[in-house]
């Protein structure tokens, strides 16, 4: 990990230690995160959507295949959205330059990573995606609902807790690796790698940041060795 530069990684001072001296511990680290705008929101909604399942009641084995299909699906959707909406570039619209909100606020990330306030969704963000993903867990419920009869409202509302809760788990995971906390397990040390390579490496390639079987799979996760550092790794993309 030599060929990599630091500033990915938030200066020491970003995180506040419990001793106000030392090196950042997990838990300094989680003390920072919900120190953040957004997480009450997310952890908020997590709780909601629980509380709404419990008051349906009707458990049965079809929550289980909406938890884990979700699971399974989610680190293929996260590539996609990594890569159609946070990378997506700007275009001429009419003779102007226009770029998607989500894109532009991921380009600033990309200038400037080394920034926690920058790692997080924003509050608007958090306002906008959580219905978004309700509607299409609702919406999906129908198609769904032929396959495995049973109470649709039921699942689908697991489907929904089981979104949010991903969404939850992957802005903290996010958030972890540009925090000055180093990995300790195998997972975490290959997920926080790759966000490292994606990041000062090349901005084509390594796009999962809760999981690396996405790239895997899709075919964006060389061997480091084998891919040319890349120009617009921090600026992302040059004027159309």
């Amino acid at each position: 990990m030599a060929d990599i530069d630091d500033p990915l990684t938030a200066p020491a001072q970003a995180v506040p230690t419990r001793t106000g001296k030392g090196i950042a511990t997990l838990g300094d680290c989680v003390r920072a995160f919900w120190r953040q705008p957004s997480p009450p929101y997310l952890f908020g909604a997590v709780v909601l959507a629980f509380g709404l399942r419990l008051a349906q009641g009707s458990w049965s084995w079809r929550d289980l295949v909406m938890v884990f299909g979700l699971i399974g699906v989610t680190p293929f959707v996260e590539w996609g959205i990594h890569v159609y909406m946070l990378h997506a570039p700007p275009f001429k619209l009419f003779g102007r330059r226009v770029e998607m909100l989500t894109a532009r606020e991921h380009r600033a990330h990309h200038e400037a990573p080394g920034v926690l306030d920058g790692v997080l969704l924003p509050v608007y963000g958090v306002l906008v995606f959580l219905p978004l993903i309700a509607l299409v867990n609702w919406g999906m419920s129908f198609p769904i609902a032929l396959v495995l009869g049973g109470p649709r409202l039921a699942y689908a509302t697991t489907g929904v807790l089981t979104s949010f809760t991903i969404l939850a788990l992957y802005e903290w995971s996010h958030f972890l690796i540009h925090t000055p906390y180093r990995p300790q397990g195998h997972y975490f040390k290959a997920i926080w790698r790759n966000h490292r390579l994606h990041h000062f490496k090349n901005e084509r390639y390594w796009f999962g940041v809760t999981s690396t079987l996405g790239d895997r799979v899709i075919g964006t996760l060389p061997d480091q060795s084998t891919v040319e550092r890349s120009p617009t790794a921090r600026s992302l993309h040059a004027e159309p």
